[in-house]
């Protein structure tokens, strides 16, 4: 058998996204950039007095937003183009040529915001009762609201021309783990396989111990051999969080990542503290992981082998979406058949190829279709979980862009959690019915056990990393290789307990997340299963009320804030009580 990766051009056309809803070919999207770039001529000539005449205004905003759906479907193709090959230096010409462009647009309409802010109440209150700007309220409203972190129109500038820069710690993150690190093989009773990003979760989850080790250490060395580096990175980004949130007058870069979802602090610490509270019982399914592994002391490699030993099985890319369809019924014919037809489809690029990156991703935007990157492997049972979760991001973007106007149908990442962690429930539900032997749901349960552990206690101890990390910057105190290990190791002790013997490299997986480049975003998976779980069991248990009240949480887009939002579902996440209800099926299921 060939276990080689194949390069990105020896991968089918047949297993790649289809782009062309975003632009036809690479010659269309150049002309698209020029297209953009001179609209930027034009930008500074629009800056006029216009609140004594909402006609003005109106066609400033539609011609704004005209240039921002352009501007969309350009980021799209450039990103999704370099996502699967970060090697390919055509598309990452591409890409940098439109970063380039974009940011010399962003300073062109620096302007914008303050202007807007700066109109008098009387106005805008006229507008937004004007049906003409119907289109326009819920943007106007959520900008309005930004009027006291937002500077003026020369500093505005400054911080638009800064944001290519802002850029280089996440990218050269990106470059360094995905393309230049080189991971060797591993000898199995297979052969010698690729370690690769997306291989590392097959190898660690192997039953053979030594195969598991060597693959853990021969990983975590080559981490191990760049963590000065990979410290720096991330330091710097942590200090740019700092800084813009310094430069903007919030009290953190916590409150500043919190304040557009109009999230409470308080809902992170809630999270944080009643998670601490049920470590207990996380701490026992550790002990019990030991136990039936028979093994004297438990390992950071035997974290991830199921604890109950699975019968070989393979489900083939088309026998997955069938199994996802299927899972979903509950949902209903249209949200059925639609997700089905975008994953045999145009909507997914299906298959690891050298240079693509590794996990997955949904990537909804306004004019192309939502399109899931995978890596899908036909022996790992979690990738048919995945392809579910990315399918409910996927159709929570299909029916946001039809429900609301281009400047308001974008959901929050909080809310997007929800849809996708949703549709993990209901696979399950399917799959633990339909399992032919007790054996068969016991690895199914075991596996919910794991899926839940890695979603709402791992995520959550990221999330006390990252203000952790962000609290010693915001004191002065320094981020060094050193430092950013130790607090890392003390999370690791604190949340596996008294039966993890951890290796000398274990805390250099800190360094290795790349979500936290996107500072405070983690803590989104957790309040997200929470919230998912609530809600499934509501519409498995429930009627037509309650599977109407989800699908208008998936049609609400950005038209409100998340916590108003998953009330409108059904749940509400400014109470602890979803996240200990998580907990506590969590322990029932241990």
């Amino acid at each position: 058998m060939n276990h080689d990766i194949p390069t990105r051009g020896e991968v089918p056309f047949a297993y790649r996204w289809n782009l062309s809803r975003l632009f036809p070919d690479d010659e269309s999207w150049e002309k698209g950039l020029e297209t953009l770039g001179a609209a930027q001529a034009g930008i500074e000539g629009m800056k006029m007095d216009f609140s004594d005449s909402p006609e003005k205004f109106l066609a400033l905003l539609k011609t704004y937003e005209k240039y921002l759906r352009l501007d969309e479907r350009l980021a799209y193709y450039a990103d999704l183009n370099v996502t699967v090959d970060e090697g390919d230096s055509t598309a990452r010409g591409r890409h940098a040529r439109y970063v380039g462009v974009a940011t010399a647009g962003q300073a062109a309409w620096a302007w914008l915001t303050p202007a807007i802010q700066a109109l008098p109440e009387a106005f805008l209150a006229s507008c937004l009762a004007d049906t003409r700007f119907v289109d326009y309220g819920v943007f106007l409203k959520k900008l309005i609201r930004f009027k006291p972190h937002i500077l003026s129109e020369k500093e505005e500038r400054i911080l638009a021309l800064q944001a290519e820069t802002n850029r280089i710690a996440q990218e050269t993150f990106g470059i360094l783990t995905n393309v230049d690190f080189d991971f060797g093989r591993i000898r199995t009773d297979e052969g010698l396989l690729p370690l690769s990003q997306s291989t590392y979760a097959a190898f660690i989850r192997n039953r053979d111990r030594e195969v598991r080790r060597k693959a853990y250490l021969k990983f975590y060395g080559v981490y191990d051999r760049h963590k000065t580096s990979l410290a720096s990175l991330y330091a710097g980004s942590v200090k740019l969080d700092k800084y813009q949130a310094q430069v903007r007058g919030y009290g953190s870069a916590r409150e500043q990542a919190l304040f557009p979802d109009d999230v409470p602090e308080s809902v992170y610490d809630n999270l944080v503290g009643t998670i601490n509270a049920n470590l207990p019982a996380l701490h026992e399914y550790y002990d019990l992981r030991k136990r039936a592994l028979g093994l004297e002391e438990l390992r950071h490699y035997d974290v991830y082998v199921p604890v109950v030993k699975q019968k070989e099985s393979r489900h083939s890319y088309d026998e997955a979406v069938e199994i996802v369809a299927a899972s979903l019924a509950p949902l209903g014919d249209e949200y059925v058949e639609t997700l089905k037809a975008g994953l045999l489809g145009g909507w997914v690029d299906r298959f690891e190829n050298k240079g693509k990156r590794s996990g997955a991703f949904s990537a909804g935007s306004f004019s192309g279709e939502p399109y899931i990157l995978l890596n899908y492997k036909d022996n790992v049972l979690s990738d048919i979980f995945t392809m579910a979760h990315e399918g409910g991001h996927s159709m929570h973007s299909w029916h946001s862009a039809r429900s609301n106007p281009f400047m308001c149908y974008g959901y929050t990442i909080f809310e997007a959690e929800v849809a996708s962690t949703f549709n993990e429930q209901l696979v399950f539900k399917y799959l633990y019915e339909h399992a032919k032997s007790d054996d068969e749901r016991a690895a199914l349960l075991a596996n919910r056990i794991d899926d839940t552990l890695g979603t709402l206690f791992r995520q959550t101890m990221f999330a006390e990393y990252e203000a952790v990390t962000h609290a010693m910057a915001e004191s002065g105190q320094p981020l060094t290789v050193d430092s950013l290990r130790a607090e890392y190791r003390k999370l690791l002790e604190k949340y596996f307990g008294p039966q993890m013997r951890l290796e000398t490299v274990s805390d250099l997986e800190g360094l290795r997340i790349p979500h936290f480049y996107n500072a405070f975003y983690v803590y989104k998976y957790s309040t997200g299963i929470s919230a998912s779980i609530t809600l499934s069991e509501r519409v498995l248990h429930g009627g037509k009320a309650e599977r109407d009240a989800y699908f208008a949480f998936l049609r609400s887009g950005g038209s409100r804030f998340p916590i108003e939002a998953l009330k409108v579902a059904g749940v509400d996440m400014s109470s602890p009580e979803p996240v200990q209800l998580a907990c506590d099926r969590f322990a029932n299921d241990v």
